[in-house]
């Protein structure tokens, strides 16, 4: 006999917006489980936070676990294409809030999390794989395979799918919808980096992530993110028929491009390579709905742009906190609207992330960004939505983002 549980939460997935999710809820003598199919730590990309993810993990209670965590410390991005380098420093930006934050191994950092919340008094289950969801009228069952590989059914009154690119919801629902981005592909490794900053003879900055741009392909980019154990996590994305022409081996690939970046071949020149590089490929997705009265989607189970700007963990959290705040007012007998209390408000900064990344892409943002005469406040509100302050409606590059970004690209190509 199939052996029954209930709660009244139940979160997929003990990453960061799981951790959080439950934590805050938690605070609010919410009852939560969260069934993670993984063990912990595990490998994730997205190592870059912005530094408004910091005021989230205040609010959860976990800004000293992570502080003492010893994670590499982050206060801008640095851009380089061709001769042109430039640097945003979030301390100088328009939006009020955190301006640091960290570079972090995400197993790492997602297990500080995740311990943080089982300290607090979260549930989670390791192990636990959701293979089926019935939504009924007032509360959903799930079925579940435990670490002993038996199945159990859970009752919930809510679900919060924190499944990341597992995307369990969308899957097991059918909620699954193109993305208007087109394709790209990302080849990425961890390197150990042998820098060395001051006999460096290119600007660099390991409190900074930096991209890069191909000096002969605008569209494609190289991340570097610095951190505090001596090493790097590079990688390299581009249209996958691009890359298509450099042959299959992905590390040989990896390799190429960096050298035909000069900025960064000389900042790598004595890194030591991984015997492999991984791939990812057609990672951008989105969903038909966001929630329901039964489910919301959180993070990358529900959409996930481009790690161009690293907003996926800050759109991760901001959903954790933006979720835990209407289930604790419906829990507390209000009514809510999950369309107009956490669809809409949540899809404002990832509107806003869209307008730059397909500005990016465009060349419009490159155009802002590489210019040798910025505005110094026209880059500061820039600079607050590449620290992470994508829904501040006091910036109007936020309210306005689309015919902004446009305005100033079309001065700065004069």
């Amino acid at each position: 006999m199939t052996q029954q549980q209930r709660t009244q939460v139940v979160i997929i997935g003990a990453g960061p917006s799981g951790s959080v999710a439950a934590a805050l809820l938690h605070q609010q003598q919410i009852d939560v489980i969260v069934l993670e199919k993984s063990t912990f730590p595990r490998f994730s990309i997205g190592e870059s936070l912005l530094p408004a993810c910091m005021e989230v993990i205040e609010q959860a209670q976990m800004l000293d676990a992570v502080t003492a965590a010893g994670f590499q410390f982050k206060d801008g991005a640095a851009f380089r294409y061709q001769d042109r380098y430039t640097t945003f420093d979030f301390n100088d930006k328009f939006t009020a809030g955190p301006a640091t934050t960290y570079q972090v191994q995400r197993g790492q950092f997602d297990k500080v999390l995740a311990d943080e919340a089982v300290t607090q008094g979260v549930e989670i289950r390791y192990e636990h794989a959701v293979e089926a969801i019935e939504c009924l009228e007032s509360k959903s069952v799930l079925t579940v395979t435990g670490a002993d590989k038996k199945s159990y059914t859970l009752e919930a009154d809510f679900v919060l799918d924190a499944s990341g690119f597992g995307r369990v919801l969308p899957r097991l629902l059918a909620l699954e919808k193109p993305s208007h981005l087109p394709p790209r592909q990302a080849i990425f490794c961890h390197v150990t980096d042998h820098i060395n900053a001051e006999k460096c003879s290119v600007d660099y900055d390991r409190n900074k992530i930096l991209i890069s741009v191909h000096p002969h392909s605008a569209d494609v980019w190289y991340w570097l993110i610095p951190f505090s154990n001596g090493t790097c996590s590079l990688g390299v994305v581009a249209p996958p028929q691009w890359l298509a022409d450099y042959g299959d081996d992905s590390l040989a690939v990896l390799k190429q491009l960096v050298n035909e970046e000069p900025g960064l071949a000389t900042i790598l020149a004595a890194a030591e390579y991984p015997i492999k590089a991984a791939t990812i490929e057609g990672y951008s997705a989105n969903v038909t709905q966001l929630a329901t009265s039964n489910y919301a989607l959180l993070g990358n189970a529900g959409e996930f742009l481009d790690p161009v700007f690293s907003s996926g963990v800050t759109i991760a959290m901001k959903s954790a906190q933006l979720a835990a705040t209407v289930l604790t007012r419906s829990f507390a007998g209000e009514k809510v609207d999950w369309q107009c209390d956490y669809a809409q408000p949540l899809m404002l900064g990832v509107d806003t992330f869209r307008t730059y990344v397909e500005g990016w892409y465009s060349g419009e943002l490159q155009r802002v960004i590489f210019h040798p005469n910025p505005d110094s406040k026209i880059k500061q509100m820039i600079c607050a939505i590449l620290a992470g302050y994508a829904w501040d409606t006091n910036n109007p590059f936020v309210t306005q983002s689309q015919r902004r970004l446009a305005v100033i690209a079309a001065l700065c190509a004069e």
